[in-house]
């Protein structure tokens, strides 16, 4: 997140063109759709640590690049988009090679509680990430940023020096077109599976209102900037609160149906935020987005983990993770085509509408994932 909204910064200030930071997406989207399954079927064949531990330190390299770049003069968009680039291939590898390895650090049994702890760091570094990029940019440049990176990379390397999963790792054998149709096929099988992450993605390519965000701030709540800071950060908020709190709490149990029902919160708290032109409701809507999404991501990744057997973990999880990819991208696209045809409100109230449909949908086509409770025996 420290590097994403650096670079980000850079290009704009590079270019000045709404365009460029378009192509940054691109750029990053573009390996994980050609590469992701290929690292998810090296990541159930090899040592995830080692997989891990050689992409963060492509990342590492890039992080010298650029510091490079910047305090030789010598830096570009080009330059910037090449390390991008370099950075998309090694997270193509680490993503999936990081989600199968979670589970194999803990006994089955502490998993959901592992996993809702993972999610409360994730929730941590997105709310601080872009934070300490802009205290770095406003103190010291963008090539401290950068310099703090290659740090940060290096304390991760560092720590997985003293990782130790507790079962036994992959086979080393190479991964292939067959093992990668293996990982496909797993999922399309198993209605838990394929529902989690067919409700994620259509929930947020439907309800993401982020990329409106600026329209809200400047043309219906007007707000400005500092709002717009606000309803930026609300959402992360909530999330980070709600992950705190779901570590103090029991394990939830009832994973699919309380799935259902935070996804459903979810498209009503947009509704709510489409509707407002109150501020304070309108943070409050966003913030309760946020609540929402957290319990949903806790509530998929433990189903997933548990209903996957560790073999099928890597595969499985460059799936999801194309899901979510996708749902990201192709959720701002939709809201922003929407909003340029009709209004911003228009976008966000019928984002939250289709958002209800997708979970209506999926109870009744899966009822599997309606009737899914952790504890469930793990799949032959």
């Amino acid at each position: 997140m420290l590097l994403r909204a650096a670079i980000l910064w850079h290009v704009f200030e590079l270019s000045h063109s709404a365009f460029q930071l378009g192509v940054v997406g691109i750029v990053q989207f573009v390996p994980a759709l050609g590469l992701m399954l290929v690292g998810g079927a090296l990541a159930d064949t090899h040592d995830r640590r080692r997989i891990m531990m050689t992409a963060q330190w492509l990342w590492f390299l890039a992080a010298v690049v650029l510091c490079t770049a910047v305090y030789t003069g010598r830096v570009s968009l080009p330059v910037l988009y090449a390390m991008v680039l370099l950075v998309a291939v090694a997270g193509a590898f680490d993503s999936p090679a990081r989600a199968a390895l979670l589970p194999t650090l803990v006994p089955r049994e502490l998993l959901a509680r592992t996993v809702t702890i993972a999610s409360t760091n994730q929730a941590l570094a997105f709310a601080t990430g872009p934070a300490l990029a802009g205290i770095l940019i406003a103190e010291a440049g963008i090539g401290a940023v950068y310099a703090a990176y290659a740090a940060l990379v290096i304390g991760s390397i560092v720590a997985m020096v003293f990782v130790h999963p507790v079962v036994e790792a992959p086979s080393r054998n190479a991964p292939s077109i067959a093992a990668i149709r293996e990982g496909l096929g797993f999922v399309r099988r198993r209605q838990v599976v394929l529902g989690c992450m067919v409700l994620d993605m259509f929930a947020v390519i439907f309800g993401g209102a982020m990329a409106l965000l600026p329209v809200y701030a400047n043309d219906i709540l007007h707000v400005g900037p500092r709002g717009y800071g606000l309803l930026s950060a609300a959402s992360e908020i909530g999330a980070l609160l709600t992950s705190a709190t779901l570590t103090l709490l029991p394990p939830i149990r009832r994973a699919g149906p309380t799935l259902l029902a935070t996804v459903a919160m979810f498209g009503l708290a947009t509704i709510l935020f489409g509707v407002s032109r109150w501020f304070p409701l309108s943070l409050a809507a966003y913030m309760l987005v946020g609540v929402a999404d957290q319990v949903s991501v806790v509530m998929r990744s433990t189903a997933i983990q548990l209903s996957t057997p560790d073999a099928l973990r890597g595969r499985v999880s460059a799936v999801n993770l194309l899901f979510i990819g996708a749902s990201n991208q192709l959720g701002a696209a939709e809201s922003g085509f929407l909003a340029a045809l009709t209004s911003a409100p228009f976008a966000v109230v019928s984002g939250g509408v289709a958002c209800l449909v997708v979970v209506v949908v999926v109870a009744a086509t899966m009822p599997e994932l309606r009737h899914y409770q952790i504890g469930a025996a793990p799949p032959a």
